[in-house]
């Protein structure tokens, strides 16, 4: 259910690392919990986020809820085709369904995320 390859935080997003660089998305939780998404709110590339702090949101046909970056660093790439079609991030959450990737200023931050397990266990607690 959570892919073993990926770090996850408190907040419910997962990212990916590739070199000094993170995808990150929401988790199949937090999809399944907002239920169809319907909007979603991203930084430009180019943009600063800062790990634990809101850097968008996203909107479901229940609610609205913030975006944290589970890394600090300069956001390089934003998905746009999930800005297009944001069921993606109900379809694929770990796949097409990626919201952003950040150039982590400090990869130290990855220290303080789940792995797989971790989440999954915080997850079943509620």
């Amino acid at each position: 259910m959570y892919p073993a390859d990926l770090k996850y935080s408190k907040d419910h997003e997962w990212i990916r690392v590739e070199g000094n660089r993170g995808r990150v998305g929401i988790t199949h939780y937090a999809q399944e919990t907002l239920g169809d998404v319907v909007y979603v709110d991203l930084p430009r590339a180019g943009d600063m986020v800062k790990a634990g702090e809101s850097f968008g949101t996203v909107e479901s046909v229940k609610s609205v809820s913030d975006l944290y970056a589970p890394v600090s660093g300069e956001v390089v790439e934003v998905n746009r085709e999930v800005m297009d079609h944001p069921d993606l991030i109900n379809k694929d959450p770990y796949g097409s369904g990626w919201l952003i990737i950040i150039e982590m200023s400090d990869p130290g931050e990855l220290d303080n995320l789940m792995d797989a397990l971790a989440y999954e266990e915080m997850v079943k607690e509620g």
